[in-house]
Formats: C-alpha cells, structure tokens, sequence
C-alpha cells in the first residue's frame, strides 16, 4: 500500500514524458508545413517569373488578360512546378484538379452501393464519371503544360478537346439509358447515340479546326467554330431530359438536379463565349476573376448535378429502363464509347499533324 504513491508518480511522470514528447512531434511537424512554400522555392530557385502578353504569341494571349504569362521554351520542370507558381493559368488548373479530386471521392462512394462490374445498366453510370474524370484531367494538363512551346500548346489543348467530346458522349447515354421516358425512346432509340457519337466528334473536330486556324481567324470566328458543334451536341444529349424539365414533378427527386446542371451549363456558355469580367476591369483580372475560370468552376458543378441526377435515376428509375433497354444495350454503348474516344483521338492527331507542317514551314522561312 505504501508504495502506491510512488507508483503513481512514476506513471505521471511517464505519461508527462509522452506527452511533451508527441506536443514536440506536432510542434515539428507544423514547423515543417510552414516551410512547405519555401522549400519549393528553394526547389526551383531559378524560376522565371511571369511575363506580359506581348511577350508571348498571339495565339497563347487571352482577350483582355494582360499579364502573367508563363515564358515559353523553359524545362518541363518549370512548368509542372508552376502548379504553385502565380499566374494567369494558376486557379484554371486547380479548379478542375480539385474538381478531379472530388470527382474521385464520387467514385469511391458511388462504388459502396453500385455493382460496376456485374450490373450492366450501371455501365452508363461508370461511363460518365469516368468520361468527367477524364475531361477534368485533361483539361488540367492542358493549362499546366500548354505553355510549354507552340507545338506542346495545340496538342495538350487538342487532348482537352478530346476530353470534352468524350464527355459529351457520356452525357448523352445517361440520359437516353436513364432519363429518357418511353415516348421520346420510342422515337429516336436506333438513332440517339449513333448521332451522339457523330456530334462529339463533330465537336472535337470544330474545337480543334478553331484553335488551329486561331492564328489566321478573328476571335470570333474560332468561337463559332468551338461553340455551334459543342451546342448542337448539348441539344441533343439533353433532349431526353427536356419533356421531364417541362412538365415538373415534385415527386422525382432527380427533377431538381437536373435542372441544376442546365442552369449551370447554361451558365458555363455564357462565362465561356463572353469575357465579361475581363471587358469590364481589363488588366485587373489576369490572375483572379477570368471568366473561363467562373466556366471551369461552373462546368464542375454541372457535372456533380449530371452525376447525382444519373444515379438517382439509376436507383428509382430502374423498372422502366431496364424494359426499354436489353441487356446487350449496354454493352453496345460501352463499344460506341470507345469506337468515339478513338475516333476524336484520331481527329486530334490529324490536325496536330497539320499544325506541324504549319510550324516546320514557320521555323524554315525564318
């Protein structure tokens, strides 16, 4: 009994000990997290630092973005550390790399309650997160390295391209394999997706002729070139859900997300085809405020709301699809898929082919 106490000292005294000893690890690892951005500074001392925009190509300037361009012809160092470098392609990169990461998340969780690999009428589900993670990382790739060189800006920009025609492909076959009701199917089911699959390449070849020809043509007229194909596509892959936005029911719960990702998209067009902040305070938006980082912004959005409002319709809408579409209908649109993901691919490497004899025959008659 006499010993107690001084049992119980020595317990203290060891309890004291670990915890001033775990207290100094924390302490020391906050220490180490404030110096995260000067070890990356100290990383790449060299770094060049932003440059105006007449300093760089035409074709590399945005309407009414000043400043903070990245110099071209630096290694390929420079350009992946300027994830954390300040410059006007800086929020463009982490908007869709953070909205690739959540799409991610999505994923995950969306695997805890759907059988991606034994349930068929789940693969259009799988298609279109697997389309948006791949247009997100596209398009993050495309900003990040696209400042590279002449010939590294057309082709990581063709790949975006190609992200998005995918991408609209994706959204096409959740909307006819889920949102579509038996009326509007049993108008255009042996033609929905093969049109799909036409107007995303359609699309992809208009985005990527409007940046080739971006050097020659006004401004305006590589925007009709990207925006009519892309439009056209929209119109048709949203027809399915158009008549259910018509005659509301509160009763769908999936009604509201899918006017949440029109509102949005809508709302990407409009911040896509109109620089309005940048008219507006011309030079005060290089960094923050750019209209085509409110369109990554909002496009990421919209997809959240396509994916939620798929899978709502692929839990409560199961009984009707699953007798519009045999079980072979899946499997078919996965092949349409890829058939269209090689096929905008090979659009991509035909004009980057021509954008190399247009740049080989600049570098001679210099």
């Amino acid at each position: 009994m006499r010993n107690y106490p001084v049992c119980i000292s020595q317990l203290l005294t060891i309890m004291a000990t670990i915890v001033m000893e775990s207290i100094g690890r924390v302490f020391i690892s906050l220490q180490q997290i404030r110096q995260v951005p000067q070890l990356l500074t100290d990383a790449a001392p060299s770094m060049p630092g932003t440059v105006r925009d007449t300093e760089v190509p035409s074709y590399f300037r945005e309407r009414y973005v000043c400043t903070g361009y990245r110099p071209l012809n630096q290694n390929w160092r420079y350009y992946f550390l300027s994830l954390f470098q300040r410059h006007n392609e800086t929020l463009n990169i982490w908007t869709h790399l953070v909205a690739f990461l959540v799409l991610l998340i999505k994923l995950c969780q969306l695997t805890e309650t759907v059988d991606f690999i034994s349930d068929r009428h789940s693969w259009p589900l799988l298609i279109l997160v697997l389309s948006s993670l791949t247009y997100s990382a596209f398009s993050v790739v495309a900003h990040l390295l696209g400042g590279k060189s002449d010939l590294a800006h057309y082709c990581f920009y063709f790949l975006d391209y190609v992200g998005v025609a995918q991408y609209q492909y994706g959204s096409a076959v959740v909307h006819f394999y889920y949102a579509v009701d038996e009326s509007v199917h049993g108008l255009v089911s042996g033609i929905f997706m093969p049109t799909a699959t036409i107007l995303s390449c359609l699309s992809c070849l208009g985005c990527c002729y409007g940046k080739y020809c971006n050097h020659s043509l006004p401004t305006w007229v590589r925007k009709v070139c990207q925006v009519v194909p892309s439009a056209l596509a929209y119109s048709w892959d949203i027809s399915p859900v158009a008549k259910r936005l018509f005659f509301w029911s509160s009763s769908d719960p999936a009604i509201i997300y899918h006017f949440g990702q029109v509102a949005f998209f809508l709302s990407c067009a409009f911040f896509f085809t109109c620089p309005l902040l940048e008219r507006c305070f011309p030079g005060r938006c290089d960094f923050v405020g750019q209209s085509h980082q409110i369109f990554h912004v909002f496009l990421s959005c919209c997809t959240l709301c396509q994916i939620h409002a798929s899978y709502l319709d692929f839990v409560g809408r199961r009984k009707l699809y699953s007798s519009l579409h045999g079980s072979g209908d899946a499997v078919l649109f996965v092949g349409l898929y890829v058939v269209t993901l090689i096929m905008c691919v090979g659009i991509a490497a035909l004009m980057l082919r021509k954008v190399k004899q247009v740049l080989d025959f600049k570098s001679k008659s210099k």
